[in-house]
Parts: structure tokens; sequence; C-alpha cells
């Protein structure tokens, strides 16, 4: 059980000082898709696999910024595994979490379940961890495990996709035949990692079009697969239509049709679905 002396004023400040405040109403914790677990992956230093021993509500007064109908835990509980991160962490563990009152208005039982943790260290202090969102613990699975590691190993793969923030260039050139063009999109990243995107359109021909992840823009390249590391830095974060100033054509003709190609691009990504508020 855990200790009355753990709650003190002073002990429990201490330990609020651990998780910084809700800053937005938390997601209830539903499935997962695809990009739910890379938003969350991509910025977790540390993901855990534990065994919750104890747990005790904050009391709502001492729950700055906690979100209606959910209440504040303080969990103590046991490291069974560490799925990713290179820093040392304690067998024994101590954080909060902010989870959604059940159907009769009370905290959730946790104890003896198995859990998933994303989260950052706490300096100083080897027995806490801090989430990286108020509500990053989710019952654990085999199956949510798997698709868990197959995530983690596409962001630490050595030819990882750096991150997407915009276009940056975007030019369209009409071939000599009838129906012919080709649209090279030139796209920002968060550290001036390389990628284009190339859309070539043939007579009496379905446009293809395809990303490289290289200097070389590679008319052979293809599109990337859904719920791929690839696809989702894609789908996630490019805007839904071209930025004008981004459209670098001056012919009006040139304008519109890489205009078209992007929206043909986004249109074949697709929507990046999400059951939670990227942060």
């Amino acid at each position: 059980m855990i200790r009355s002396t753990l709650f003190t004023p002073i002990a429990l400040a201490a330990a609020l000082a651990v998780t910084p405040l809700a800053a937005q109403e938390p997601a209830p914790q539903t499935q997962l898709t695809y990009a739910d677990i890379v938003d969350l992956a991509d910025k977790s230093p540390l993901v855990l696999r534990a065994k919750i021993r104890d747990q005790a509500t904050v009391e709502p007064e001492r729950s700055p910024g906690l979100a209606p109908g959910h209440v504040r835990l303080y969990i103590e509980a046991e490291t069974t595994a560490l799925i990713a991160g290179n820093v040392p962490v304690g067998e024994s563990l101590r954080y909060l979490v902010d989870l959604p009152l059940d159907e009769k208005g009370k905290a959730p039982k946790l104890k003896k379940q198995d859990v998933v943790l994303f989260a950052h260290t706490v300096p100083g202090r080897p027995a806490e961890i801090q989430l990286v969102e108020a509500d990053a613990q989710f019952p654990y699975s085999d199956a949510f495990a798997d698709s868990l590691r197959s995530v983690l190993a596409s962001l630490l793969a050595p030819n990882a996709p750096p991150r997407v923030t915009g276009v940056r260039d975007a030019l369209a050139v009409e071939g000599t035949l009838v129906g012919e063009s080709e649209t090279q999109l030139f796209l920002d990243t968060e550290n001036d990692g390389p990628v284009s995107v190339t859309v070539v359109r043939r007579p009496n021909q379905a446009p293809r079009w395809g990303v490289s992840w290289t200097e070389i823009v590679d008319q052979a390249a293809r599109p990337p697969r859904r719920d791929t590391l690839e696809w989702y830095r894609l789908a996630c974060f490019l805007p839904s239509e071209l930025p004008g100033e981004a459209n670098i054509s001056r012919d009006p003709r040139a304008r519109e049709l890489a205009e078209q190609d992007y929206a043909l691009v986004i249109e074949q990504l697709g929507a990046c679905p999400r059951t939670r508020s990227p942060s």
C-alpha cells in the first residue's frame, strides 16, 4: 500500500511538480491509431512497460489544470520492461496520470494492471518519471506492443524520414505533348533533410507520383504505404492546400497544374486519423 506519509502537503506538492499541469483536456483512452502512436513515441525519451502496485487519488484542489470528468492519480508501479530509451530506470516508479472517471464517477481501479508509459526521466529523482502528456498511460497488450515496437524501429532507423514542416517550392512544367507535364514539390523539414515529391502526367495514362527522401529527384519513386513512417510524415503534416507563396510557377496554367497535382497527392495520401490532439 502507498504509505500515508507520501501524502503530506509537502510531499504531495513535490509529487505534483513531477508532471506538467494538463494544458488541454485529455482525450478518452480509446484505440490508438498509427498516428497517435507515432505522435507519442516520437517525443518520448522513455517508453516503459510497468505493473501498477498501488494508486491514490490527488484531491481536486491540488490538481490544477485537471479536465472535467477526470481524476489525477498518484501511481506507484514496478518496471517490467524498458521498451525504448537509453537512460537507467529504477525498478520502482512513481508518477502522476490524469484519467477519465468511470461510469459511476469514481477513479478507475488500476492495481495490478500492466501498462505502457510514454515518459521523461526526472533529474535528480531516479524513482520518478514524468509522462509526456497528462494521460500518456495505456493498457498493455501484445498487439499494442507489436505496433509500438514497429513504430520505434522506424523512428530509430538510420534512414528514418525527417519531420516534414511544410512545402518550400512547387514547380510545374508542361511537356511537348498535350497532357504531358511534371510537377516537383520540394518540402521543408526540421533538419533540412531532402524530401521531394514528383507528379508525372503522360497522355492517356493515369498520373503517377512518388516521394524521394534523398538529394536525387527520382521519377521512379513511389507513394509511401499507408501506416508507415514515410506516410505519416506527409499525410499528417502537409497542408491541405498548396501554399500560394510556394508555387513558383509564373505561367497561370503551370500554377494551376501545380495546385492540381498537389491536391492529387493529398487525396491519395488520405486522411491522418487521430483519437488524440497532437501537441
